[in-house]
């Protein structure tokens, strides 16, 4: 082989090695950024093909995936100083690579304990200021909703965004959980002997009108009755007063025969009296026509 073959092969090997040091590609999946020794001079490059001074220049690539992150479970204090464990999840993603680099970097790890230094001081903050039982139920969206807001705000100067913050369970710890569920069972007896009571005096409160209103009622029923009555024996005597002016006899015949249907119109009544008597008088005066 001549030399300047060899020498031509040469030359065109050091093209190839200067073409593939200069040249970097950037898929849809990643960010980068171009580092001039070690500072930052270009950023916010297109999916494709582009080209770096080799040595000179160098390119750090970052991935544009959602990340997550599954941390042990948290031990905090609610406000009533009770200890629970938080178990959780926060899922993020660097959107600002030159922040990022310059805050971490580019480390990953970096970013992830910041990170979860965040979102800890977040989950300690929030559960403090809530009672047990709004920390497990009545406010569970509201909590969740607020640490990701504090962490959110708080992870922007890492150049990365938190997209999602879960509590996926809260346990009291095992040295105070029955202490707890006894007193949560307390309480729950305690509201419900509250709400028997209130059953009770209001069953009384109903009980005691219904008595009033029976009482009123049959009053006032009586005294309509007692009123009614009243009308109808003045009546009753004014019409037994114009029979008596009208016929004194003929009354007195009449309320005769009315007290004998009124004592003796029952099977068995017995009537011991002197046949003479003034009250058989209209009968002894009565005479029968023989047939």
């Amino acid at each position: 082989m001549s030399n300047s073959r060899f020498l031509l092969l040469v030359i065109v090997g050091i093209l190839f090695v200067g073409f593939g040091l200069s040249a970097f590609t950037v898929n849809e999946r990643e960010q980068a950024i171009k580092l001039r020794v070690g500072e930052v001079v270009s950023s916010d490059y297109e999916p494709g093909l582009h080209w770096k001074i080799p040595v000179y220049e160098n390119v750090r690539k970052f991935s544009t995936r959602i990340l997550r992150i599954d941390d042990e479970p948290q031990r905090v204090f609610t406000l009533e100083r009770t200890a629970m464990e938080v178990d959780y999840f926060v899922q993020w993603r660097i959107v600002d690579p030159v922040q990022f680099y310059t805050s971490t970097t580019g480390s990953s790890q970096i970013a992830e304990d910041r990170l979860l230094e965040i979102v800890r001081n977040s989950i300690v903050t929030e559960f403090g200021r809530r009672s047990v039982q709004e920390a497990i139920s009545v406010e569970r969206e509201e909590l969740m909703r607020d640490m990701l807001q504090t962490a959110t705000t708080t992870a922007q100067g890492l150049g990365i965004e938190v997209v999602d913050f879960r509590v996926k369970q809260v346990e009291f710890v095992q040295e105070v959980r029955p202490s707890v569920y006894n007193q949560m069972r307390e309480e729950r007896a305690r509201v419900a002997a509250e709400i028997r009571a209130e059953g009770r005096e209001a069953a009384e409160l109903i009980r005691s009108t219904a008595d009033r209103q029976r009482t009123v009622i049959l009053a006032d029923a009586y005294r309509d009755g007692q009123k009614i009555r009243g009308e109808g024996d003045a009546k009753a005597a004014e019409i037994y007063a114009n029979a008596y002016q009208k016929d004194p006899e003929f009354y007195a015949f009449y309320r005769s025969i009315d007290a004998y249907r009124k004592s003796m119109g029952n099977p068995g009544d017995i009537l011991v009296l002197d046949p003479n008597n003034e009250f058989f008088r209209y009968l002894n005066q009565s005479t029968v026509k023989p047939e």
